[in-house]
């Protein structure tokens, strides 16, 4: 039981680290030797976990993916303003996420880094969630006449994975205030009502 617990410890201690690695220098400058040096662990350590690079990367997007998932299914919770609410809210949180969690911001990144040979998992994700998200506040009359779903799903996705992209290189583009400016010119654009 003991050696479970340290090798969960160890793995974790993997991901953070190459989550760090990831965001920071991007896939293809990544090394393990710097992810091991970075979780304090041997490279058989890290192998033992993780047979390569890809391996490593993928254990980083899915645990992003998770948090991600968390973000948005509490949105929904907290809200009781209908499905944009919980659009709103959920981009809010996943904008901070972004800007507070490493493991979050290196999922993205590593979700659109053109160096990897692997799909957009997290960007996939993120996109249908925000299409379902706002195919629901059509059917619940929330979108005004003549707005399409599938559109403002593509616009809002683009502005937030911008702002994702942007704020890698600049933290300005992740503020709460560039969030609010973005939903101050589409929310009104959105909604149905007045």
């Amino acid at each position: 039981m003991v050696k479970q617990a340290r090798a969960a410890v160890t793995r974790q201690a993997l991901i953070s680290a190459a989550a760090e690695v990831f965001g920071a220098d991007g896939y293809a400058m990544a090394t393990l030797p710097t992810i091991s040096g970075r979780a304090g662990v041997s490279s058989g350590a890290l192998h033992f976990h993780f047979p390569n690079k890809e391996a490593l990367a993928s254990a980083v997007e899915s645990a992003a993916a998770e948090s991600a998932l968390a973000l948005t299914e509490e949105s929904a919770q907290a809200e009781g303003g209908g499905r944009l609410q919980t659009l709103v809210t959920a981009v809010r949180r996943l904008m901070d996420a972004v800007a507070g969690d490493p493991v979050v911001r290196a999922g993205f990144r590593l979700s659109g880094d053109p160096s990897r040979k692997s799909e957009a998992r997290l960007h996939d994700w993120w996109y249908e969630w925000v299409r379902d998200a706002l195919a629901e506040a059509r059917s619940d009359g929330e979108l005004a006449e003549g707005v399409s779903a599938e559109d403002a799903a593509v616009v809002i996705v683009a502005a937030t994975l911008g702002l994702e992209t942007l704020g890698a290189a600049d933290p300005y583009w992740r503020s709460t205030e560039r969030v609010d400016q973005l939903w101050s010119f589409a929310l009104p654009r959105l909604s149905g009502a007045e």
